[in-house]
């Protein structure tokens, strides 16, 4: 057995021992979203294919295989996946504004060696490349924190059926606070640890901190982390927002069904 498949095998074991059924589909859903990501990179080489169309398309895949293959489809997958999307495609195209703005898209002159072999005519829109691939790489964050804030306020419903649209609503932001900092700060070391090799680079290259700072590569990720926090921060309100709305109103009709 190869070392891939000796640690799958105990993640595998891991997760359906930690999470039964639930973390056996956990397990497999990571393939199928790895899946869905790789075709959505191989149809934004086709240049007749909106790489922004094809981003908001992976992503409804993803946050559904996540939310509804996982989780199964209720009332908080269903407030979760809807205050994903929403928020997905608010931060989507204030991507695109910022990708243009700070001209992050295309190479760094660090890779320029590495590519000059290669034809840089590949006729496909960076910006719009770019956006995608920030989009795409915090839509794990949106949605982990969508059912974590989408989960309790549900719970918090069920043993207190009496709270108002206000009171559910401020409980949600309360947990969001809670996850916030937290989230942020995931995402500001996973780029960190994935990005350690560079910033040896830079230092072996006697880069100033400005130098660093202006560095295309180095302003690419930290748009990144910037942008992934504003999502965070987005999902918060919005999630709290539907969640509270959405179970109130069914306690509503539910009620005005029973009166009938």
């Amino acid at each position: 057995m190869s070392t891939l498949g000796l640690l799958a095998t105990i993640l595998l074991v891991l997760m359906i021992l930690v999470g039964g059924k639930k973390g056996a589909r956990s397990f497999f859903a990571l393939f199928f979203n790895f899946a869905v990501l790789f075709l959505a990179v191989l149809l934004m080489t086709d240049p007749a294919i909106d790489p922004i169309i094809l981003t908001i398309i992976a992503s409804i895949g993803i946050s559904a295989i996540t939310l509804f293959y996982i989780n199964e489809i209720n009332r908080k997958t269903k407030v979760a996946f809807i205050s994903t999307l929403i928020t997905i495609v608010i931060v989507l195209f204030f991507i695109v504004v910022i990708t243009e703005m700070a001209m992050i898209q295309g190479f760094g002159e660090e890779e320029i060696e590495e590519l000059s072999m290669f034809s840089m005519y590949i006729g496909v829109d960076f910006v719009k490349i770019s956006a995608a691939v920030i989009i795409m790489s915090t839509i794990g964050a949106i949605t982990d924190v969508a059912i974590s804030i989408a989960s309790p306020m549900h719970e918090m419903y069920q043993h207190n059926s009496s709270m108002t649209r206000k009171e559910l609503f401020t409980f949600g932001l309360y947990i969001g606070r809670d996850i916030l900092g937290t989230n942020t700060n995931t995402l500001f070391f996973a780029f960190f640890g994935g990005y350690l090799a560079l910033l040896i680079w830079f230092k072996d290259l006697t880069y100033s901190l400005g130098e660093i700072i202006n560095s295309k590569v180095f302003s690419a990720e930290m748009l990144t982390i910037f942008c992934a926090g504003i999502g965070i921060a987005l999902i918060i309100p919005i999630t709290a927002w539907i969640s509270s709305y959405y179970f109130v109103r069914t306690r509503d009709k539910d009620f005005l069904e029973e009166q009938e």
